[in-house]
């Protein structure tokens, strides 16, 4: 196996860019953490969707180890891997903590054998060439401006017979007006519920359901792949693929498209449907080349090299893997190894910092004025509520004019709510907010070396059952890198 020299010309910073990957580490800890009995349930529905898939085309895949699954999230779908279908493998994520959570998930369902665990870059694996025996991916290709750097980074690292297996993915649908983006459906106003509940919202709304809320993070969403690039894609980079298509039913209209769509297809296949109504494609891609018998090594660092250099890493008595070939290492933390570049690492995960206000942090409180209830919430999702206004301070670290975001919560009101943001007593930007639920909002703001900000709120409404006045509550704040002709920079 071939070790991938470190000078190799590399297209991950146009597939997905640095901001990106922030918004996904501060996203992932947010969904996995934040309300760990709705996500554990999700996992649950998640893991009985992907079994049925991967039982339906097994025989076409074949054995499984050594598996890794990257965009893992909690590694949830690893665990039903390990314990459902015997395999042995890895659970890749750039959120260390999403991935932490699944020891919790292996209590809770009772469950004894679990995945390796890492952080890491799905454009930037940190595995040999040809070292594994299957590749998995969920709802986590469409995350990625260029989809075919990764399907190249996972053909590099599939043995010669191996399979990359993803599923939910969205296929781009003809048959609509695009007139406006739509969030999930608890945040969706009564009007757009009930047209949600006919099937006739997907035939106005701009693009997936729920994916402009994903997108208030930070992350970009690829949404213009249909069936016919898909297939393009895949045929180029594999030698065989079978398809699974899951086209939607919600409600009289789509179910009357669907059933006119499969009848006029001169298959009787569901391909022409799946162009007119978009849905989710699951795929089974084989590499090129006779297969190589695969089993699992004697130590899982074998499969593994330096995600600075390429050379080959080492395991110790302390369980901390290291470079051969230069001075990279990743302790094992809490379960988890953080096998992200060096430079990756230090900015993705930075410790206590004077620019970011993370209230699952212990100490946050040195950075808040006025203004701030008690902590509430679990790990993941810590947050404070507000009145009619709060105040707070942070430390320009970088340099160059900055963009503060604020992560907060509205709850349900019948009118409006508005924020604003000011600096030094001057308003810097404001927002009305019509929705109910999480919500970020971002201002630029002047070049500083400290900024002394206060977000003001209106209205408010007194607690049900309590004494205080409440605003929004917030959960994280933070300033992001230096502008760059009024875009954020990639690079950190």
């Amino acid at each position: 196996m071939a070790i991938r020299p470190p000078e190799a010309p590399r297209r991950d910073e146009a597939a997905q860019s640095f901001d990106v990957k922030r918004a996904e580490v501060e996203f992932h800890n947010f969904a996995s953490l934040g309300e760990p009995e709705r996500a554990s349930r999700i996992y649950r529905e998640e893991n009985v969707r992907r079994g049925a898939v991967l039982k339906a085309l097994q025989k076409f895949v074949g054995p499984l180890t050594p598996f890794l699954e990257i965009g893992a999230n909690a590694g949830h779908t690893s665990l039903m891997l390990e314990n459902e279908f015997g395999a042995r493998g890895f659970a890749l994520d750039i959120s260390a903590d999403s991935l932490r959570h699944g020891y919790a998930l292996m209590d809770q369902w009772g469950v004894t054998k679990g995945p390796v665990r890492m952080a890491g870059d799905a454009l930037r694996l940190p595995f040999r060439d040809g070292s594994l025996q299957t590749v998995f991916a969920f709802q986590m290709l469409s995350q990625f401006m260029d989809i075919e750097s990764v399907l190249v980074e996972v053909k590099r690292v599939l043995a010669p017979g191996g399979v990359f297996f993803f599923a939910e993915e969205p296929m781009r649908r003809w048959m609509t007006l695009r007139l406006w983006r739509c969030p999930y459906e608890e945040q969706m106003k009564p009007w757009e519920r009930r047209l949600n509940r006919w099937g006739v919202l997907p035939f106005l709304v701009q693009d997936v359901i729920g994916a402009g809320q994903e997108e208030s993070f930070g992350i970009r969403q690829n949404h213009t792949m249909n069936l016919g690039h898909w297939h393009a894609l895949i045929q180029k980079h594999f030698g065989a693929q079978e398809y699974r298509l899951f086209v939607p039913e919600r409600g009289w209209l789509e179910r009357a498209v669907k059933k006119a769509a499969v009848r006029l297809d001169p298959y009787g296949s569901e391909w022409r449907a799946a162009r007119l109504l978009g849905g989710t494609l699951a795929a089974a891609c084989r590499k090129a080349g006779p297969a190589i018998a695969q089993g699992w090594p004697e130590v899982f660092e074998a499969l593994l090299q330096c995600p600075d250099c390429g050379g080959q890493l080492t395991r110790d008595a302390a369980e901390t893997l290291a470079c051969t070939a230069c001075d990279y290492s990743a302790p094992l933390e809490g379960g988890v190894y953080n096998l992200l570049n060096s430079r990756d690492r230090h900015e993705l995960y930075p410790g206590d910092r004077p620019d970011i206000i993370d209230f699952s942090r212990p100490g946050h409180e040195a950075a808040l004025g006025e203004g701030w209830y008690e902590l509430e919430g679990v790990f993941g999702n810590r947050y404070r509520w507000i009145g009619a206004a709060a105040h707070f301070h942070l430390t320009n670290t970088s340099g160059g004019r900055q963009r503060l975001r604020i992560r907060g919560y509205r709850q349900d009101r019948p009118e409006p709510t508005r924020l604003a943001i000011s600096l030094d007593g001057v308003l810097q930007s404001e927002w009305i907010l019509d929705r109910p639920g999480l919500f970020v909002i971002e201002s630029v703001l002047p070049e500083q070396a400290s900024y002394p900000l206060s977000l003001a709120v209106a209205p408010v409404a007194r607690e049900l059952g309590g004494d205080r006045v409440l605003g929004v509550n917030l959960s994280l704040i933070r300033l992001l890198p230096p502008l760059n002709n009024g875009l954020i920079a990639d690079k950190p």
